[in-house]
């Protein structure tokens, strides 16, 4: 009991310290706060990276309850019609529309049905019946899987029969046969261009190709698929690649972004450091459309320096400081950057407090002027520009004004979304100088994501040999879907014709290029 009271009577106990170190506790205690609301913020956040929805668009209920554009009815449009209704028990739903579609031209295979010879026989006059008409009754889509068949090539030899009655030599002549894609394999174009189109566009592994080869019977090992993608990678792709390459930096603007990537047997690194893959796209302006893909052992600004030598233009990325080295290089900072950190702030906050956030400002202001993008971007060039002086310009002085009147706290994401958008704030503002710039670096990041999700599946590359191939293979596959055209009818195309050409003469690589094949499917076509 006494040890109690001891205990009351110190708690009750009234200590006198100086003023200085009053204030120092004060001070220390509002830091600790800050950063326990800082932590709390975070931890929000990851967890709703984790579980929540990666989307950033915005609550419909919650934008409505902003007025700083005085846009009440801007969405409404009487002339057009109410939507059809169908009915589904108990209630009603918008009807939906259809989405399947066949390209119109696919094949088609015809199965006609008629009458047995013996059953053409009439029923009333027993005459024989004659063919008055025939209609469709349905028709299916029909898939047929692929199928492996074995090509035996086999050369014919000619000799003179006339020399052989009267010379002492004979000659002989063999008809010609084109180059493999693989010497001394049994690989044929199309064999490579599958297993590259499965791997680089279907993101399917090699050892899951290998699996499907079994099933039909067919032993044929990753390490072989893997071989055959590296030499060909390296003997067919890399010429084509190094001459895309080339225009691409001749290019008046450029995307640029980079990812990580793990190579395990990589000398004078751990397995577990990282590597990254470098990507580059061409504006969407450009004359020739090209995506290209540079395995590089670190994020170093040296790799973007090397790559982009002769550049002189505008280059769309991020924040990452190293592009701002780039010489000749205007660099257009993506605004959907600036546009996700005021999205993680709102994120940070209770649902209540959203609504009149200045988190939600910042956002509404960001999407206002993607909103602006989105109406605009069927225009020309020319056209978009003056769009832009007319209705993004205002609203950009305006998002200035309102953001230099803040004073966050620096360590929340409020703070962490007004600095770095104010930082950035000239680079960000750069799309505005020319109507072929973006908004945005989202062409750029579509190829990262593209990556990333292929890389999902194999995890990671075994030697930086397997990382260059892979970067070779997807720049390709890539280059091939933004010229719409077919990756493997365009692969095959190459392994067929690079082996019969000299590839150390221009010329002849020109005729690998996108627009070469797509000649070549309007001759046969």
């Amino acid at each position: 009991m006494k040890n109690v009271e001891n205990i009351e009577k110190t708690t009750m106990e009234t200590i006198t310290i100086p003023r200085e170190e009053y204030d120092k506790l004060i001070a220390q205690n509002l830091e600790m706060q800050k950063q326990i609301k800082w932590l709390m913020e975070t931890i929000k956040l990851k967890n709703n990276k984790i579980f929540g929805s990666s989307s950033e668009k915005t609550n419909k209920e919650e934008s409505d309850q902003l007025s700083i554009f005085n846009e009440a009815e801007t969405e409404s449009d009487l002339k057009v019609k109410e939507p059809e209704l169908e009915e589904v028990k108990a209630h009603y739903r918008k009807k939906r529309t259809k989405k399947d579609r066949l390209p119109e031209d696919l094949p088609v295979e015809e199965i006609e049905y008629t009458l047995p010879e013996e059953e053409q026989i009439c029923p009333n006059c027993d005459e024989k019946l004659h063919v008055i008409g025939k209609e469709t009754v349905r028709e299916e889509l029909k898939i047929i899987p692929a199928k492996a068949v074995i090509v035996r090539h086999v050369r014919f030899s000619y000799a003179c029969r006339n020399c052989e009655k009267t010379n002492t030599e004979v000659p002989v002549i063999k008809a010609p046969v084109p180059n493999a894609v693989i010497k001394g394999g049994f690989a044929a174009p199309e064999t490579v261009a599958y297993i590259i189109t499965q791997k680089y566009l279907m993101d399917i592994p090699l050892y899951r190709q290998e699996n499907d080869f079994k099933r039909k019977d067919i032993l044929l090992s990753r390490q072989t698929m893997c071989n055959w993608i590296i030499k060909a990678s390296q003997m067919w792709l890399q010429p084509i690649y190094d001459k895309l390459h080339e225009r691409l930096v001749s290019s008046e603007a450029i995307h640029a972004d980079e990812t990580i990537l793990q190579v395990l047997k990589e000398p004078g690194k751990k397995p577990q450091s990282k590597s990254y893959m470098w990507l580059y796209r061409t504006g969407q302006y450009e004359e020739h459309q090209i995506a290209l893909y540079k395995y590089e052992r670190s994020r170093s600004t040296k790799h973007a320096e090397k790559f982009l030598r002769g550049f002189s233009g505008y280059l769309h990325c991020d924040g990452y400081q190293g592009y701002k080295k780039i010489e000749n290089a205007i660099i257009v900072q993506c605004f959907a950057h600036a546009r996700r950190k005021f999205d993680e702030a709102l994120k940070c906050l209770k649902e209540d407090e959203r609504k009149t956030s200045k988190s939600m400002i910042g956002f509404e202001y960001c999407n206002k002027l993607f909103e602006i993008e989105r109406n605009i971007k069927e225009l020309s060039p020319e056209e978009k520009f003056k769009k832009r002086q007319e209705l993004s310009k205002p609203i950009l002085d305006e998002f200035l004004t309102w953001l230099k009147s803040l004073n966050p706290a620096k360590q929340s994401h409020l703070g962490n979304a007004v600095s770095y958008t104010l930082n950035a704030w000239d680079n960000l503002n750069n799309y505005m100088l020319d109507g072929r710039l973006n908004i945005s670096n989202n062409s750029a990041e579509h190829l990262a994501k593209s990556f990333a999700v292929c890389r999902k599946n194999f995890l990671f590359s075994n030697t930086p040999k397997g990382a260059d191939s892979s970067a070779l293979s997807m720049s390709i596959v890539e280059t091939s879907k933004i010229n719409k055209i077919d990756p493997f009818e365009y692969l095959t195309y190459i392994f067929k014709n690079a082996p019969q050409l000299d590839l150390s003469k221009e010329e002849n690589i020109e005729k690998l290029l996108p627009e070469a094949f797509k000649n070549e499917k309007k001759k046969d076509s």
